[in-house]
């Protein structure tokens, strides 16, 4: 095989990246559909801790967990809407704006916190049980 693997890793998704992960190319609610249940995800205290990676179905890309267990945190800084958001899938980021974006809900919430869509707001050195993160990692193949 001809060609050579490029990695870049290391960064937190951006919003919109975090949404379309999520949604795996569907529009409702949840990857999953319109409703979400204990049997599909962490969420709303009915396990009351997080649990570990693949005890729930994963979305269509293959990536677990994307509704409830931890919130998730994001590139952007917090702000009430997209209004001057960047239209490429990169951050939306004010360096006078202390809160980051968090996304994905968790075990301790409610379903309407874990759906693909919502979004919230914490301090980036607060500590507590209900936030976590996830990695881009970007593959490529490049050459002949």
């Amino acid at each position: 095989m001809s060609g050579i693997f490029t990695f870049k890793f290391g960064h937190l998704p951006s919003e919109a990246e975090w949404e379309y992960a999520c949604r795996a190319g569907t529009t409702t609610p949840f990857h999953f559909g319109e409703t979400i249940t204990p049997e599909l995800a962490n969420y709303g205290g009915n396990i009351q801790e997080t649990t570990p990676v693949g005890q729930f179905p994963p979305n269509a890309f293959g990536l677990y967990d994307m509704h409830g267990n931890v919130w998730e945190w994001c590139q952007d800084t917090w702000h009430e809407n997209y209004h001057g958001a960047p239209t490429n899938g990169s951050a939306c980021i004010d360096n006078d704006n202390r809160y980051r974006v968090l996304r994905g809900g968790s075990w301790y919430y409610v379903p309407p916190y874990c759906r693909s869509a919502t979004r919230y707001w914490y301090i980036p050195d607060g500590r507590n049980l209900l936030n976590g993160f996830r990695v881009v990692c970007v593959v490529s193949l490049r050459g002949p």
